[in-house]
């Protein structure tokens, strides 16, 4: 009996120093994830282009002289049509000693019969329509190296907005579809997450040297993509 005293005692004062039972878990709630996808196309306004002069002479000195002549004007030839200097950037440079071809019954060092001198620009043009034409003029001056020529876009943010946009629609349509086809009912919007941005790269054309091609020379910019995608979560009822 006095033990049972005791007990009731120490219970009484545990309770008085703040101590009460632990509450009913709340209940967790029902949710359902979705993704969604968007798609905005648009066309090219921007154009790359990479060229360059090589020249090839018995001496480094004569190589170089020469390079740098015709170099100057393919400058000039840029900009002539308009094509600021800002917009020109130097992206290679080398001069290489040039030797004959191999011949296995040679023996000791190779003797060196010339040099080859590089120098290449990229260059960037803010109106599509006047690739053709910058083609033509680096020709014309004396580029005989065009490696590559790309189309891009300037500002794609108006463009990944809008599939910004539909990435949401979608979501949530399909999570409309779901909700009816479970039988259930959506409640409000917990969460949205970006899942990824898809920005346009430089679409590359293979741009080839022919001798002799009348000028203009044609060019196709084509459309090129942003995509977006997003991850919605819904409390479902």
């Amino acid at each position: 009996m006095q033990n049972l005293s005791r007990l009731a005692a120490a219970m009484t004062l545990l309770l008085a120093g703040g101590l009460s039972p632990a509450p009913a878990q709340a209940e967790t709630s029902r949710t359902i994830t979705v993704t969604g996808e968007g798609e905005v196309r648009g066309v090219p306004d921007q154009a790359q282009l990479s060229a360059g002069v090589t020249t090839v002479a018995v001496t480094a000195n004569a190589a170089l002289a020469e390079n740098a002549r015709k170099m100057t004007s393919v400058f000039a030839a840029l900009s002539r049509i308009g094509v600021p200097q800002r917009e020109m950037k130097t992206s290679n440079f080398s001069v290489s000693p040039q030797y004959p071809p191999y011949n296995q019954n040679n023996t000791g060092l190779q003797k060196i019969v010339g040099y080859q001198v590089s120098n290449q620009i990229d260059v960037t043009l803010d109106d599509v329509k006047t690739l053709g034409p910058a083609l033509d003029a680096l020709v014309t001056a004396g580029a005989n190296q065009i490696n590559a020529v790309s189309f891009s876009l300037r500002d794609p943010k108006p463009l990944l907005a809008a599939a910004r946009e539909q990435a949401v629609a979608d979501a949530i349509g399909r999570a409309q579809t779901f909700a009816k086809a479970a039988g259930v009912t959506l409640g409000p919007l917990l969460s949205i997450q970006e899942g990824g941005v898809g920005v346009p790269r430089p679409v590359y054309l293979e741009a080839r040297m022919m001798a002799g091609a009348p000028p203009p020379t044609p060019t196709a910019a084509g459309e090129q993509s942003v995509t977006a995608n997003v991850s919605l979560v819904f409390e479902i009822k």
